[in-house]
């Protein structure tokens, strides 16, 4: 053990494996904090300068635009509403109020600390415990999905906001959405109308450019004769010790969902997010004020989406199976340098391993450090009028658009997203519900009918284990307290109601 520690040490310490992880971070955060960017982008277009890199160095670089790339989404999603990255989209709901008071700066930096604190749990997870996870995930059958899913989707009253009825309607358009493509099982079309396009589903990257990012552009330009509200600015004010202590308990929560989470392929940063932030407003003193600009509702968030990126390649490297789209690109650079992910891996090749868990330690203080530097430069996007920084916007999120599949399809997406997204803001109804249904839509299906087919129709296949009972007993605990909130908030504007009378 201590001979292969040595030798991976060696084999780590580096000038060019230290100064490619750095720079992977900084080329992360940079592509993050570009709206119409993706993390995923970023890991895909640095894959092609890994081939002639030694193993070690070229996987870290990846790892390091992706742990940056995770980070700086949560830029663009403070400073102007639009999410650099999906996992960033939960951020929005708070990040974006407060930067309006003028709280900029605080929310940034709430946001760096989160995430390098979620991301530092989740490296010691992926090497402390990858074993006993990746065990309990590999458990996981399609019953076992099918009652996490569920349990997930219960989160959409959570951020539905004060009209649950306009949240439930937005959840049932993006499960809606969701299923338009190729039946899974039978091969059978799915409202494609024809378009040959849309056999493969609704791509995810236009549909959240045009949610999140084109309403703001399009109701900035359809007010001419309004003064559009600008920037509050950056403001000097950070987050204060008393502030982190108060944030801390969501943190923590956050962090631990995103290893979870990030530790069963195919779950993603986004839903992890969303769960922490709805659990955060569930047992937050401060719960009315979520969505308004909250500082806790950025940490969760923020811890939530981070905590899943060290998680994630825990299924990857004991499995072979990558936890999400970009351990999918970092998979691809593996096989290139003739590695095989997978129990093989540590038999044949523990010393590589060791050699990037070290360096997977160091992306964490290389991402405070960007962070912390960065953010000043960063933030330098506020102090562009808006009549320059949306055009600018628009086109970057044309590029982002069209570089994901290189189809003029995919742009026609992203502006009838645009337009629909612009009157859900119009008529008040919440896009967050719609995006974690359509996320989670196609998985729901997909472990719903796969069960079914393992039980030739019977239901009882739900209740085959103690993970389905917890999980569907979670769902119902939720329900049941989303049942009393919502209760209780109508018995509070009455009374409100009759003492104003």
């Amino acid at each position: 053990m201590i001979e292969n520690l040595s030798i991976a040490f060696q084999l780590f310490a580096t000038f060019d494996n230290v100064a490619f992880l750095f720079f992977g971070v900084l080329v992360g955060c940079i592509v993050g904090a570009i709206p119409g960017m993706t993390a995923t982008m970023g890991v895909a277009l640095t894959l092609p300068f890994t081939f002639y890199l030694p193993p070690v160095t070229g996987i870290l670089l990846l790892i390091g635009v992706y742990k940056g790339g995770i980070y700086g989404g949560s830029i663009p999603a403070i400073l102007i509403k639009t999410p650099g990255t999906p996992a960033a989209a939960c951020t929005v709901l708070d990040g974006f109020p407060l930067a309006q008071k003028g709280q900029a700066n605080k929310a940034l930096h709430m946001a760096l600390y989160s995430s390098c604190f979620a991301d530092f749990i989740s490296n010691i997870a992926l090497i402390f415990f990858t074993g006993f996870i990746a065990s309990f995930a590999l458990k996981f059958g399609p019953p076992e999905f099918f009652a996490l899913i569920l349990f997930s989707l219960t989160i959409i009253a959570g951020v539905a906001g004060d009209n649950l009825a306009r949240g439930l309607i937005a959840a049932c358009f993006g499960l809606l959405l969701a299923t338009v493509g190729l039946d899974l099982i039978y091969g059978t079309e799915r409202m494609i109308f024809g378009e040959t396009e849309l056999m493969g589903g609704v791509k995810f990257i236009p549909v959240l450019i045009g949610l999140f990012a084109l309403p703001e552009i399009i109701d900035h330009f359809t007010r001419k004769l309004e003064t559009h509200k600008q920037f509050a600015g950056l403001g000097h004010e950070g987050v204060t010790m008393a502030e982190w202590k108060r944030c801390f308990k969501s943190v923590v929560r956050g962090s631990f969902i995103g290893v979870i989470m990030g530790a069963i392929p195919g779950i993603g940063g986004a839903p992890s997010a969303f769960l922490s932030y709805s659990e955060a407003k569930r047992t937050s003193p401060n719960a009315d004020n979520f969505g308004k600009g909250e500082l806790e509702g950025i940490a969760a968030a923020e811890a939530g989406n981070n905590g899943v990126c060290g998680a994630t390649m825990i299924p990857l490297l004991a499995l072979g199976v990558p936890g999400d789209v970009i351990t999918a690109v970092i998979l691809g650079a593996f096989m290139i340098h003739g590695l095989q992910p997978g129990p093989i891996l540590f038999e044949q090749n523990i010393t590589i391993v060791y050699a990037i868990f070290m360096g997977i330690m160091l992306s964490s203080m290389y991402l405070l450090l960007v962070g912390k530097v960065g953010i000043r430069f960063f933030a330098r996007i506020s102090d562009v009028p808006n009549s320059f920084l949306y055009p600018i916007v628009l086109v970057l999120c044309v590029f982002g658009c069209y570089a994901v599949g290189n189809t003029m399809f995919d742009l026609m997406v992203m502006f009838l997203m645009g337009l629909i997204g612009y009157f859900m803001l119009k008529f008040n109804i919440p896009a967050a519900p719609f995006l974690i249904a359509f996320i989670l839509g196609p998985l729901l299906e997909d472990s719903f009918r796969q069960s079914l087919q393992l039980s030739r129709g019977s239901f009882d296949i739900f209740l085959r284990n103690p993970i389905c009972w917890v999980f569907l007993s979670l769902a119902i605990l939720s329900v049941v307290m989303i049942i009393r909130r919502n209760i209780k908030l109508k018995k509070d504007r009455g009374l409100a109601a009759m003492i104003l009378e």
